[in-house]
């Protein structure tokens, strides 16, 4: 199974074969996801290893479109609630002039009274 960001390491250790599912996190760092010791042979040792791997890539496929589904609903809420600001801000901006040039109409007004 072929994929850039898991992997498969077989090892030999003292008690047997050592099968690990590593994970690149950067171009220079690996991690170790899940780790299986005491395999009789390398053969076996890479079966699990595999067998695993493929799980592990079908899981990460359903988190990344969970996680898709949850970015979605947060971006749409996210874009509403600046919409709904925005419309506020230009209903306060309208309020405002709408009050000045009311206060602008009242002073004409006293300016004629007072003639």
């Amino acid at each position: 199974m072929s994929n850039k960001k898991f992997a498969i390491r077989v090892t030999e250790k003292r008690n047997g074969w050592c099968a690990e599912i590593t994970r690149q996190v950067t171009s220079r760092k690996t991690s170790v996801s899940k780790r299986e010791t005491g395999f009789e042979t390398e053969a076996a040792a890479q079966e699990w290893a595999e067998k695993e791997l493929a799980g592990f890539i079908q899981n990460q496929a359903v988190r990344n479109e969970r996680k898709g589904e949850a970015r979605k609903v947060r971006i749409e809420r996210e874009e509403r609630l600046a919409q709904e600001a925005a419309e506020k801000k230009a209903r306060y901006e309208e309020a405002k002039r709408a009050a000045a040039a009311q206060a602008e109409l009242d002073d004409e007004d006293d300016f004629f009274e007072e003639e």
